[in-house]
């Protein structure tokens, strides 16, 4: 891996965590105001800006006896000078005393290199098993 390369699944994993981790300065710090969003188990429609994720992070709980972590499988990255396309299957796991669950889903990340630094643009995340052709 090269050092851009390096750079870039480090700036990623900043940007993942701070969601995680409700770190909502990061998580402003590595988003475009302008992101472009779709996460198909939320709504099928296009979400814009960074409003909808702030509410949700500023409202989600962790449970204290909750912990998790996240693995990307089948990472890659095409980089086209300063904007970078990230793909993988994100792999969330959380475990507790009861046991662990795990949900995946298949996600695309656009990142764009600013004056500031690199930002997320858009992220498009679509379900990791085959979806029927039409809904049921």
């Amino acid at each position: 891996m090269n050092a851009v390369e390096q750079e870039i699944w480090s700036f990623l994993h900043r940007h993942l965590s701070s969601i995680f981790n409700q770190d909502l300065e990061t998580y402003k710090a590595t988003t475009s105001v302008d992101l472009g969003l779709y996460e198909w188990y939320i709504t099928p429609h296009r979400l814009d800006g960074l409003d909808f994720h702030l509410f949700m992070n500023e409202h989600h709980r962790m449970k204290e006896d909750e912990a998790y972590r996240y693995d990307l499988l089948e990472p890659r990255l095409q980089v086209y000078g300063d904007t970078v396309i990230a793909s993988y299957t994100f792999m969330l796991s959380k475990g507790k005393d009861g046991g662990t669950t795990h949900t995946m889903y298949n996600e695309s990340r656009v990142l764009v290199k600013t004056a500031e630094g690199w930002r997320v643009v858009h992220a498009h995340k679509s379900p990791a098993w085959q979806a029927p052709l039409r809904p049921t």
